[in-house]
């Protein structure tokens, strides 16, 4: 990888590139699925390719291959310095790169047991022996399972004199327990929906995770969804467990702080921003407890790395502090472009054949101190608790949103009541972060992993987490998908 890399500078600084970057990235995957009793989908997977990055008279240019020879390599580096010298001419002013300290390191994700070394049969037995819990319990008609492992190796090279090398693996397991009779089909998933838990961990996160364990009451509550009265229209407080919530943060914060997003260079998919610069430092984001970080750093986080892929160190960014809007997410040029000092290291791309773009990292809202769950529910007279996204929606601006989960309670004189089905809740980002008043405290903090958020055109996806402890917002209005 090394020598191809430095083979790759050399040859775009003689075609007279002023800067370039050379990402050389190995990958391995393994995905698993079980339906009821039965094996559905074993797949397996790997790539490897060389990314680069150049600019040229002010203007970026990217070429990706497979073809690592010294001629592959030698083609891709013409490739990115004519797509340069085409952008260059169609540039209202030249490309300039906020300064980074020059980095030589190895960086490793934590990992206690590698699970491209587990079988396959244990993988299987892990994800059938709660398949068999969840379809023994009367009413389900459909349990699925899933397991993904994901292990890369990175290197990156630049002509200002960085060379970094990156190890990653990620682990994802999650089950899904599906109830249906004449009327209605309800389901509940566990860790999270949409796949499960993700980490940036190995084998132990299954272990920890407990799918055969937690089977029984997955199932149970997606049988009970069937008869349960459906979520009332109405105007409530609302208290969201930390899955739902990190969806939440995703979405109305994670996005909308993206500085390309904000500058208008990133508006044809999912829109825009309203937090432009004009804002910035001066916007009541949400009330005073509010604190929202970008922290590429937080362990085990779907979200973190040791370097993005512009090879700026990971750091932690204040993206709303105290209640104010005070942070982006950034990289190099749109950090030269506010007149930041410093990327908020940002940059990532889905793999070797995709050109790095701003990309959440891991977007978390800070613990609070009101304890646990059980005291915000206790302090909540009239409510309703919710938890486990199902849907979501929200306009080009990140503004107006509007969200669905699995489960909900009734929370009535401080005391979890009747179960709701279809639960739903929306508002107005500001409006909503501004009506939090209670964050419950570090034991109820967990991260959670988002391993599709999609960006960019060509479309990529990207890695990302959300650390959260349940909150509660008062006065939203709830049960706005309700049929009436």
């Amino acid at each position: 990888m090394k020598e191809l890399a430095e083979q790759a500078l050399d040859v775009a600084t003689g075609l007279g590139a002023s800067y370039c970057d050379v990402r050389i990235i190995d990958s391995e995957a393994q995905f698993i699925e079980t339906k009821n009793l039965r094996v559905s989908a074993v797949n397996f997977g790997s790539s490897l390719g060389a990314g680069i990055r150049v600019l040229y008279n002010g203007g970026w240019g990217f070429a990706s291959t497979q073809d690592l020879s010294r001629q592959g390599i030698e083609q891709a580096i013409k490739r990115a310095v004519a797509v340069a010298k085409a952008s260059s001419q169609v540039m209202e002013k030249p490309i300039v790169l906020a300064p980074e300290p020059v980095h030589v390191d190895t960086w490793s994700s934590p990992c206690k047991q590698d699970p491209f070394t587990i079988s396959l049969e244990q993988k299987l037995a892990v994800l059938l022996d709660a398949a068999k819990i969840i379809t023994s319990v009367k009413g389900v008609t459909l349990a699925t399972g899933s397991m993904a492992f994901i292990k890369d190796k990175k290197f990156f090279a630049s002509t200002e004199g960085s060379r970094i090398e990156q190890n990653f693996v990620r682990s994802s397991c999650g089950v899904v327990a599906n109830a249906t009779d004449d009327h209605d089909r309800q389901r509940r998933s566990y860790p999270s929906s949409f796949g499960g838990q993700w980490e940036l961990a190995g084998w132990e996160m299954v272990g920890k995770w407990d799918l055969p364990g937690h089977a029984q009451q997955t199932a149970e509550e997606a049988v009970a969804l069937l008869t349960a009265p459906v979520c009332p229209q109405g105007t409530k407080d609302l208290i969201l467990g930390s899955s739902q919530l990190a969806l939440q943060i995703h979405e109305s914060t994670g996005h909308p702080t993206e500085l390309d997003r904000a500058l208008g260079q990133e508006i044809n998919y999912a829109g825009a921003s309203f937090l432009t610069p004009d804002k910035l430092g001066k916007l009541k984001y949400g009330s005073p407890m509010v604190n929202l970080v970008a922290d590429a750093t937080t362990k085990g986080s779907l979200g973190s790395f040791g370097y993005d892929d512009e090879g700026v160190q990971a750091q932690c960014v204040d993206l709303v502090k105290d209640g104010i809007f005070t942070g982006y997410l950034s990289s190099r040029d749109t950090a030269e472009l506010i007149g930041l000092k410093r990327s908020g290291g940002c940059m990532r791309s889905e793999s070797w054949n995709r050109t790095p773009i701003i990309r959440m990292t891991t977007i978390s809202l800070l613990p609070g101190d009101s304890g646990e769950l059980d005291n915000i529910i206790s302090d909540t007279k009239d409510g309703i608790y919710m938890e486990t996204n199902k849907s979501w929606s929200i306009d080009q601006l990140r503004y107006n949103f509007q969200f669905s989960t699995e489960i909900g309670w009734e929370i009535k004189d401080g005391k979890r009541g009747r179960m709701f089905k279809n639960p739903s809740y929306g508002g107005i980002t500001p409006e909503f972060w501004n009506s939090c008043d209670a964050i419950a405290g570090e034991s109820e903090f967990i991260t959670w992993g988002v391993p599709n958020c999609g960006k960019g055109q060509p479309s990529q996806t990207m890695w990302t987490g959300h650390g959260a402890a349940p909150a509660r917002f008062r006065n939203v209005k709830v049960g706005i998908a309700t049929k009436v």
